[in-house]
């Protein structure tokens, strides 16, 4: 009796971790159909993907453009330890809008079985698959992204060519002793444009911005043996300045170190694009190396002149010393180098839009459209070489809203159903980015059209 009891109890057992294992390894529905899950990263293929190092590269040459030169001035309406707080503030903010951008979209990717998208197209995506109240909002919030971007990139590369004539003639009349037609040498630009916007695609590119980080590399060294050069205390500047002025300084820093039009168009390059985002990933890696540059640069700068400090800290150099000299011309080859990655945020919408279009020899009018695009860029720079404060106008505009407004609302949108979180934390960090944003909107703004004052005063 004993031994029937023993193994009804060991067949009961047996049977109970039968049910468990069985419980435990339960398959999904789409696992049980023989279906494996929609992986985007797997599927996506690219004639010519680019690697992470690539993908870092650009992301470095994106965000180490001219706007670093004027850290300095950021730096005197902060002081020297509330700059240094205050800029990495600003990196993170920044970073975190592009790294929700980049999430939203590899969310949407696996609910949509897309394998890439634009930065309107996952705006367009997120509301309508989103509440239904927003879902009439998809294709107005994906022109309004479309062209915000296209206008604020091509007066970008007016605004380059500009920069990289303006450097070049510097020095020369330095030397040839009379002024120089700053619109001729801006038309001179035209052809070594064009065929630096002929490079076809990301993967070529790289080389490029490799070559601009260095030029931006040298002469930022070179800049900053000025700066330690007799180099004062650092007693004799103050290190908190009042914080009413600190909102001049956060709309500096936001605009020079934005990239968010330039952030969907390397992920969709990359060959491994879940790497561009997690705690070691591109994105991270990239921002990081920016914001410590940042800091030493509008340190160094601040000690060095302090409120003497110009809007461009080349414009403190003196220009009769070679050194100096070569500043100049490098950034102005740096500047040259990067027409080619800001100009493509600017093909890639204008191709998106037409290439449906054009079916037949679609290489060639691809290639037209390049053409056509930099000579409006190089005419437009002719006709308005003041163009700069007007564009940095928009700027202030399109990447306070751009860069961290929207990426906001579509990780609203995406999350919609999922929650926000314990304590909604989602919506209240969201609440903090958007009132830095609306502060970055304002005041960026005020600064440009003072700008376009004193310009025509």
């Amino acid at each position: 009796m004993s031994s029937t009891n023993n193994n009804n109890n060991n067949f009961e057992e047996k049977m109970d971790m039968d049910i468990r294992y069985k419980f435990t390894t339960a398959k999904t529905d789409v696992e049980a159909n023989g279906i494996a899950p929609f992986d985007p990263f797997k599927e996506r293929k690219l004639d010519h993907p680019t690697t992470d190092g690539e993908t870092l590269t650009h992301l470095l040459k994106a965000s180490l453009g001219t706007g670093i030169l004027a850290m300095p001035v950021a730096f005197s309406y902060a002081g020297l330890a509330g700059g240094i707080i205050a800029t990495v503030l600003t990196a993170f903010i920044c970073t975190h809008c592009a790294y929700v951008l980049v999430k939203c979209g590899h969310t949407l990717y696996r609910r949509t079985h897309r394998t890439a998208m634009s930065f309107s197209e996952i705006a367009e995506v997120a509301f309508e698959n989103g509440p239904a109240w927003g879902r009439r909002w998809g294709m107005p919030t994906s022109y309004c992204i479309r062209y915000g971007l296209f206008v604020t990139y091509f007066g970008t590369c007016a605004v380059y060519t500009v920069i990289i004539a303006t450097n070049f003639q510097q020095v020369i009349e330095h030397y040839y002793g009379s002024p120089l037609n700053l619109r001729v040498m801006i038309a001179l630009l035209l052809v070594p444009l064009i065929l630096l916007s002929w490079v076809p695609n990301l993967k070529y590119l790289a080389p490029v911005s490799m070559v601009a980080n260095i030029f931006m590399g040298v002469g930022l060294g070179i800049t900053f043996y000025y700066l330690v050069t007799d180099m004062p205390a650092i007693s004799e500047r103050p290190m908190f300045l009042p914080i009413v002025q600190w909102p001049a300084f956060f709309a500096i820093v936001i605009f020079a170190m934005e990239a968010i039009g330039v952030v969907m168009p390397l992920e969709n390059q990359m060959k491994t694009p879940q790497n561009f985002i997690g705690i070691c990933g591109v994105l991270n890696q990239g921002m990081a190396g920016v914001t410590l540059i940042y800091i030493l640069l509008g340190f160094l700068g601040y000690v060095k002149y302090g409120d003497a400090a110009l809007g461009s800290i080349t414009l403190n150099l003196p220009i009769e010393e070679i050194p100096a000299q070569a500043v100049k011309i490098l950034i102005a080859l740096a500047v040259y180098c990067t027409f080619g990655l800001q100009f493509y945020v600017c093909l890639d919408i204008g191709w998106v839009a037409i290439k449906d279009r054009f079916t037949k020899r679609p290489r060639l009018v691809e290639y037209i459209m390049r053409t056509l695009l930099v000579t409006a860029a190089v005419l437009l720079a002719v006709a308005v070489p003041t163009i700069g404060p007007f564009i940095g106008l928009i700027g202030a505009f399109c990447f306070s809203i751009l860069g961290l407004l929207i990426p906001i609302v579509i990780e609203m949108i995406t999350y919609w159903d999922e929650g926000f979180g314990p304590g909604n934390w989602i919506v209240w960090k969201n609440v903090i980015v958007a009132i830095f944003g609306v502060i970055a909107l304002i005041f960026g703004s005020k600064s440009s059209i003072q700008d376009i004052l004193a310009l025509y005063a």
